[in-house]
């Protein structure tokens, strides 16, 4: 097994990268940007009889062997219900977004399941504008900085993907009154520190090594000839707060 780094969120670079490390590869798992020309570039791997496995974020209308991730939907959900329960009696509120990119499927999905339990559940918090920090650490303090100042009563932050130790350093900065509810994805040694010091409540992560587990049995059914799905567990989440700290 080989690992190779592409340069995210874009398209056209991942979309070359997969058509040539597919000419020298039995099989290829990426995670998916949304564009045409990746699911160009699936279906020409499909045509070769190259199967392409989606990791962490999935993506439509193409011929990909199979998905392996968590379910984004119930994962924005989630994070939804944990705001509005962490916010407690409070009157009204309101909560921001942020999202590494809306290019990939999953953290659409994570925005889409997000805001509707927000709207059916939590009817008195307001959800402000979607910001994407592209999973950097940089820019999602500076979209964080900007949202503190546009909204100093900000009452929570949803991060859908990474880079949420900018997020914190931002919400440390601003020393609110309020204590600022902060949410998030992935456990590790950042996030592990911002929830032992209180400054993320809780966090949603799943078990890398599971899901390249669940990869390689897949590919392994297929050059078995069963079926590829054969074995496979759902990938699941988990939600890690201060106390249960792995």
């Amino acid at each position: 097994m080989r690992v190779h780094y592409v340069e995210s969120f874009n398209p056209k670079e991942l979309a070359d990268r997969l058509l040539h490390y597919g000419q020298r590869a039995d099989g290829v798992v990426f995670m998916a940007l949304e564009h045409p020309v990746v699911r160009d570039a699936v279906n020409a791997l499909a045509d070769r009889g190259v199967p392409a496995i989606t990791l962490i974020s999935d993506l439509s209308n193409a011929r990909r062997l199979a998905y392996v991730g968590i379910d984004n939907r119930s994962a924005g959900r989630t994070a939804a219900l944990l705001l509005g329960r962490f916010m407690g009696p409070r009157p009204h509120g309101k909560i921001a977004m942020l999202a590494g990119s809306l290019n990939y499927r999953g953290h659409e999905e994570r925005e889409i399941g997000f805001l509707h339990l927000i709207e059916s559940t939590f009817p008195q918090v307001r959800v402000i504008g979607l910001r994407e920090g592209h999973d950097d650490s940089e820019r999602n303090y500076r979209q964080t900085r900007k949202l503190l100042e546009q909204h100093p009563d900000l009452a929570g932050i949803y991060n859908s993907g990474g880079g949420s130790d900018g997020v914190a350093r931002a919400i440390v900065e601003a020393r609110s009154e309020q204590k600022i509810l902060f949410v998030g994805h992935g456990l590790t040694p950042d996030t592990r520190a911002l929830l032992i010091d209180g400054t993320m409540d809780a966090l949603i992560t799943q078990t890398p090594q599971a899901m390249v587990g669940n990869c390689l049995r897949i590919f392994r059914n297929v050059r078995g000839k069963r079926d590829a799905m054969n074995d496979v567990k759902p990938v699941q989440f988990s939600i890690v707060l201060r106390e249960n700290l792995p």
